[in-house]
């Protein structure tokens, strides 16, 4: 939580910590929002499937959102917006369901600054 504060607060990460950071976004977001109908994917740091809706069971799910680990935890902060960062390329989304727009930012700036000062 304290590495995630204080990316938003713009301190630079180690990669280890940004990886470390990301997997929480992931797991945070997998716990609020569960189910299968969407996957998002961090190559290298992790994947969950999140959503209530269709679900699959093998293959590639109908819904997938693909980016890094720094897209992804700009996305989790505020830092960047999900239009913008599809637009620019940041983000591969396909799918009916794989816009996260109501779901960004995950955590609010009160959260983060708590997390900072607590840091």
């Amino acid at each position: 939580m304290r590495t995630v504060g204080r990316f938003a607060a713009g301190e630079a990460l180690s990669s280890g910590q940004l990886r470390t950071a990301a997997r929480f976004c992931l797991e945070e977001i997998a716990e609020r929002y569960p189910g299968r109908s969407v996957e998002i994917r961090v190559p290298y740091i992790g994947a969950v499937q999140v959503l209530e809706g269709v679900r699959h069971r093998r293959g590639t799910p109908p819904n997938v959102v693909e980016l890094d680990g720094q897209t992804w935890l700009d996305l989790c902060v505020g830092n960047a917006a999900w239009e913008q960062a599809v637009a620019t390329g940041r983000v591969s989304a396909s799918g009916t369901r794989a816009d996260l727009t109501e779901f960004m930012p995950l955590f609010s700036s009160a959260v983060l600054r708590r997390w900072t000062v607590k840091g």
